[in-house]
């Protein structure tokens, strides 16, 4: 166990945005690519991941700053600091679960593809963290290694229905075939986005409204309709919240617009990447098992940031955010570390929304609440086990992560494998909502929407 979990160490220490590129690319060779194409399509993959990393990084350190400043200049204080998912990473994988769910995942989702029972290949072994994050605090909880394992599973099973389910979406709205969003803190709040859609489609007036961004290709026909003029706009009204001077509050929209150029820009690249890749894969499987058609592979979200609906809609969520921090009677969390996240957890429902931003806005404030009510709750267990790995910054009191660490699903298995009531109607909740996802995935398919005029190019 100390071997492999040694190796594991060794591996993880790649960013993922190396780490991954190295599996497709074994992947690619494996499928019978030619070693030029399985290259150059590594290459751009590798180059795309790199790009969204180095421009959220960027995205970070200038938004955390003016957070920070708003905080000071108003005399605000929070005692739990939202530090991002790393400490939660690093948890995770401090655990023998983490070692353990890697072959335990992997070959759960082997067998339910052999089977039938699943149409997702889940490679990007980077995001099992998510699974396994619910495992050792389940194991932590309850002692038992056995209920942390269970509790690894059925969210990894979980996710994969998610992924399968949703293909279609990232096909119609951003082009690419046979691959979805793999992050369970991403797919995972898919069955509410599914009830919401119905309730916007039921409400008269209100689902006529469609703030679109991503609906036209090309040029967008009004300023309202370029992420980087939101990001001007965003950046103007943090900047000036946070009591910026004029060279502060343009230097800090103009770096917001750019991040909005960047990050479109960077996921083309992925899209490009792993195109010809999922085709072959796809390929190969279909000839080795001619019932499993239509594979989904499972990524991560970089390949949707390509849609302008979802910069537009993570923007937006996050001057809401904080907002609602402020104001919320009982919440401890001003969102900092996590907040650029709200982009990538939204990504996938703006899709369901078909890129409606209104939508995405509307449906994505009851889970900023919930995101912001979790974390506070969870916060001290957070703190204590990141204590036990040394990874809780100096001179930090409590932490939490905003979105990572308030996840509504993980929170109500997390309870549910504790046997309270509540957490178990909810999960069971959980279970009806996504019964109304996989329908809407049987009605697609069956009117098979998908049809060639329908298909179109990522969105610029």
């Amino acid at each position: 166990m100390d071997v492999l979990k040694a190796a594991i160490d060794s591996f993880f220490n790649f960013p993922a945005y190396v780490m991954l590129p190295i599996i497709i690319f074994v992947i690619a060779l494996l499928v019978r690519m030619k070693l030029k194409e399985a290259v150059i399509a590594t290459i751009r993959l590798a180059a795309g991941f790199a790009g969204v990393f180095i421009a959220f990084g960027f995205f970070v350190g200038q938004i955390s700053p003016a957070v920070e400043s708003l905080m000071e200049i108003r005399g605000l204080d929070f005692p739990v600091l939202d530090v991002g998912w790393p400490p939660l990473a690093a948890i995770t994988w401090s655990n023998p679960i983490a070692p353990l769910s890697i072959p335990l995942v992997l070959g759960l989702n082997m067998i339910l593809l052999a089977l039938g029972l699943t149409r997702t290949l889940y490679i990007d072994i980077w995001n099992y963290w998510h699974f396994a994050l619910l495992g050792v605090l389940v194991n932590v909880v309850t002692g038992s290694l056995f209920l942390g394992i269970l509790a690894t599973l059925v969210i990894a099973v979980y996710a994969f229905k998610m992924v399968e389910w949703t293909a279609h979406d990232v096909l119609r709205e951003v082009g690419i075939p046979g691959v979805s969003a793999s992050p369970v803190s991403v797919n995972g709040i898919i069955p509410y986005t599914t009830l919401l859609d119905r309730v916007f489609d039921a409400i008269p007036g209100i689902r006529k409204i469609d703030y679109n961004p991503g609906k036209k290709k090309g040029e967008a026909t009004d300023l309202l309709g370029e992420p980087m003029v939101i990001g001007i706009l965003i950046g103007l009204v943090l900047g000036i919240a946070a009591g910026y001077d004029v060279r502060q509050l343009l230097t800090l929209s103009v770096n917001i617009a750019a991040v909005m150029f960047l990050l479109p820009a960077s996921a083309g690249l992925i899209g490009k990447g792993m195109t010809p890749v999922t085709e072959h894969l796809r390929t190969a499987v279909e000839k080795r098992f001619p019932s499993r058609r239509n594979l989904v592979v499972a990524l991560d979200t970089g390949i949707l940031m390509h849609h302008r609906s979802v910069t537009v809609t993570g923007l937006l969520l996050m001057p809401i955010a904080i907002g609602l921090s402020l104001i919320l009677p009982g919440n401890k969390v001003l969102p900092l570390g996590d907040l650029p996240n709200l982009i990538s957890v939204m990504s996938l429902s703006v899709l369901l929304y078909r890129g409606n931003v209104f939508r995405a806005v509307v449906a994505g404030i009851p889970l900023v609440i919930g995101y912001l009510y979790i974390a506070t709750d969870l916060a001290p267990f957070y703190t204590d086990l990141a204590k036990e790995v040394d990874a809780v910054p100096q001179g930090a009191g409590l932490i939490t992560a905003f979105t990572d660490g308030g996840h509504h699903v993980r929170y109500l298995l997390l309870e549910a494998f504790q046997g309270k009531w509540w957490a178990i109607l909810g999960s069971a909740g959980v279970v009806g909502l996504s019964v109304l996802t996989w329908r809407r995935y049987r009605r697609m398919t069956s009117v098979d929407e998908l049809t060639p005029e329908n298909r179109k190019a990522p969105t610029a």
